[in-house]
């Protein structure tokens, strides 16, 4: 895998990363064996970044991450988490130096670190991102060591435009993919100028992009592409990057065409994100060992070519964007 520089901080990391959301919860069952054996293959194969949060599995994820991690020793991969999504109700209010604290402790034990590599605000209501107190505190809360760095992770364009204008914010994670192309129109170039990086999520849609769901398949009761299909827990855009299930198979099948032959539909959708340099990683998560080292062999595909980007752009103006591109 390629190594880019993660942003302004001192920190290098691999283009494609691990996204410890599956391990956690949210997916279905997906035991702490399988959990264990995604993240060691993730490593094996090089990967240097992990992403996790608090409330995955209600620290389930951060634990399974310490465990690897102490067991594997040597040389640690960057380990970037979140805070705010414990709060009940999850309202701007919350957001206060004291709560967040209390969340980055309960990490820090979780993690079993003394300082955490990064923690980001995790999909705060906008409100948020206009309270420069709340960026204060977490400046207090870098002077003090508990933090090296921090950043947000957000739903929208313009909350992301927000927050890189606070100059402590060294990082923005965002839905970017093939069904979700907004960023790429400003946000972008905005990181970029600042040097602030830029975290990809969803990058395969909830499993879209892989092209191995069809109408027919069925998700657990405890899956979001379940109970989350019209955002009855959290953004709809979470699940399926928001695109209405039918659309998002139609526009796939289009999409399978400009595939290379024995190259899988998911690996090409990762390797559609790191065409866009402003990417520092992308975070596909993996419910297994193969899931892992297939997302790991992504960043070997040459680049795509200009007409079957070109292609890609028309099958999101015609069939995605209505759905998805003012709304996020």
């Amino acid at each position: 895998m390629r190594h880019r520089h993660f942003g302004r901080t001192a920190f290098t990391t691999t283009d494609i990363g691990f996204g410890a959301w599956q391990i956690g919860g949210a997916w279905g069952d997906v035991s702490e064996a399988d959990g264990r054996a995604a993240l060691n293959a993730a490593l094996d194969a090089g990967m240097t970044f992990i992403d996790t949060a608090d409330v995955y599995g209600d620290g389930r994820s951060e634990k399974i991450i310490a465990d690897v991690l102490k067991a594997r020793g040597g040389v640690r991969p960057m380990v970037a988490t979140k805070a705010g999504r414990r709060l009940s109700p999850h309202v701007a209010d919350g957001y206060n130096k004291a709560n967040l604290e209390a969340f980055i402790d309960r990490s820090l034990k979780n993690l079993e670190v003394d300082c955490l590599d990064l923690v980001q605000l995790h999909c705060p209501p906008t409100e948020v991102l206009y309270r420069p107190e709340v960026f204060a505190g977490l400046e207090e809360l870098k002077t003090a060591g508990k933090i090296a760095n921090y950043g947000v992770s957000v739903e929208k364009v313009e909350e992301a435009l927000k927050a890189i204008e606070y100059p402590g914010v060294v990082s923005i994670q965002i839905i970017y993919n093939i069904f979700r192309q907004r960023p790429a129109d400003l946000f972008f170039k905005e990181a970029q100028r600042r040097n602030v990086a830029v975290i990809a999520r969803v990058p395969l849609a909830s499993g879209l992009l892989s092209g191995k769901i069809t109408r027919d398949t069925t998700f657990a009761a405890d899956d979001h592409r379940n109970f989350n299909r019209h955002g009855e827990s959290f953004d709809v855009g979470e699940t399926f990057a928001g695109v209405p299930f039918d659309v998002g198979l139609q526009a796939v099948e289009e999409i399978r065409k400009l595939v290379p032959a024995g190259v899988g539909m998911a690996a090409f959708a990762l390797r559609w994100i790191l065409m866009n340099d402003a990417v520092s990683v992308v975070i596909p998560g993996a419910r297994n060992a193969a899931q892992a080292q297939a997302n790991a062999k992504a960043a070997e595909l040459a680049p795509l070519s200009a007409d079957v980007m070109a292609a890609t752009a028309e099958i999101y103006g015609r069939l995605i964007a209505p759905h998805v591109h003012q709304r996020w």
